[in-house]
């Protein structure tokens, strides 16, 4: 069964850092592109970060600087590297590739 698993996500205070997992079973990630969405409350879901077959990466203008999206073909698992996380931050980050998408995993940031 394909599905795409998140995890990491949690409480941090302003200034800190989460890592993001999202752990991929029947589907293979390095095939394609693999992006990390974020939606905070009230508000539409949004692109962060993504990465294609050949590792090129792209992010969202409000991330640059301090998020990396990275992929471990061999744990078949794409990440997001998250630092000097903002209140604004907050928000579920779900993980998508091709047609699928996880359930997503809370990232809270406090002021």
């Amino acid at each position: 069964q394909e599905q795409l698993v998140e995890s990491g996500g949690g409480l941090v205070q302003a200034g800190g850092s989460l890592r993001l997992s999202c752990a991929a079973s029947g589907i293979i990630v390095s095939l394609s592109t693999t992006g990390w969405y974020r939606q905070a409350p009230g508000k539409q879901r949004e692109l962060v970060a993504f990465i294609t077959r050949t590792r090129m990466t792209n992010y969202a203008n409000s991330v640059k600087g301090r998020f990396t999206i990275s992929r471990d073909n061999d744990k078949n698992t794409v990440y997001l590297q998250m630092n000097s996380l903002k209140p604004e931050d907050t928000a579920v980050y779900y993980c998508n590739h091709v047609q699928y998408w996880g359930k997503g995993t809370l990232v809270t940031v406090s002021s």
